[in-house]
């Protein structure tokens, strides 16, 4: 008898991938492993919930402030960045529920540039926010008050067109060419073998940092002098700056951990590097926190006042 040939181990041509025991967080098919889905949809229905929250309050807010200061303007213009990003994290939770995306390539580019354009709309908000104020506090009076609606509506616009504009067209022009599953989403990372797009996103992520840092300085600054000037106690000025430095915690839990992240990400073959990626997108995530600003800003003084008045008075 001629002895037992032993079968020949299966080839790893055409993809073929062999089982180990029974990993439940390896994906056969490339889409997201099971852990980082559990923990996106828990992080972006938290968003949902609190944004949504979030927005009403800011609106309750606006309902007592009549006068066009820089400061509503500002504040309206959250509320919309807030609202329209809100209305695309619905998909995100039944994308990552799902593990499949439905809703074609050109409809998953909108979702994926949304979470970017609402960073950086809020980033540059704040940002406004926070000068405007520091100078008004430096000077002792107000800036800057809009006088009519037209001239607050265009100021508005001009941000808003800067970063769509910048965005929007790259974003379904160049990105996702390569996809060659469309039921996975979010993954353009096949984009940042360009040096054009990774020396754009080095730029980017540095100024984003060195604002944030600069801001930082100022807020230190102006909190040591009128603590030394007016004490810590009872005093207006003071709880002023800490509400200013409210919005610099926002921007340093929300953006700053995604922009170091995100030139660690870029130096890396991202294509080739699918634990990257998913990394990313938990990063990425977690600068949707920005949502629950006015909940952190607000304090116990707004909720009295709803709580008493309600948002109609």
């Amino acid at each position: 008898m001629e002895p037992a040939v032993e079968p020949a181990p299966p080839s790893f041509e055409y993809g073929y991938v062999p089982e180990v025991g029974n990993n439940s967080n390896t994906s056969s098919t490339g889409h997201l492993p099971q852990d980082y889905r559990f923990a996106l949809l828990v992080i972006y229905a938290l968003i949902l919930l609190g944004g949504t929250l979030n927005v009403v309050i800011m609106s309750c807010m606006l309902q007592s402030r009549r006068r066009l200061s820089f400061t509503n303007v500002s504040v309206i213009n959250l509320i919309l960045v807030h609202s329209l990003f809100l209305l695309t994290v619905p998909f995100r939770i039944f994308y990552y529920a799902s593990n499949t995306w439905s809703l074609g390539l050109h409809f998953c580019k909108i979702v994926s540039v949304m979470i970017h354009a609402h960073m950086y709309l809020a980033f540059i908000f704040y940002v406004l926010l926070l000068i405007v104020r520091y100078i008004e506090h430096s000077r002792s009076k107000r800036l800057l008050d809009f006088h009519r609606v037209f001239h607050a509506t265009v100021a508005s616009a001009v941000v808003w067109l800067v970063i769509f504009g910048s965005m929007f067209p790259p974003t379904m022009l160049k990105y996702g060419l390569s996809a060659s599953d469309s039921t996975q989403c979010f993954h353009f990372g096949e984009a940042l073998k360009d040096s054009a797009v990774k020396i754009l996103n080095y730029l980017i992520c540095t100024t984003v940092l060195l604002v944030w840092t600069v801001l930082l300085f100022f807020q230190i600054y102006f909190l040591l002098y009128v603590g030394k000037k007016y004490g810590t106690r009872d005093r207006q000025e003071f709880w002023v700056e800490l509400k200013n430095a409210v919005f610099l915690m926002v921007m340093f839990f929300c953006f700053v951990p995604y922009q170091v992240f995100r030139i660690y990400y870029v130096s890396k073959d991202v294509s080739s590097d699918s634990e990257i990626q998913n990394k990313n997108e938990i990063f990425l995530a977690f600068t949707a926190f920005s949502c629950f600003d006015m909940i952190v800003f607000a304090g116990r003084d707004l909720y009295k006042n709803i709580m008493s008045k309600g948002c109609m008075h």
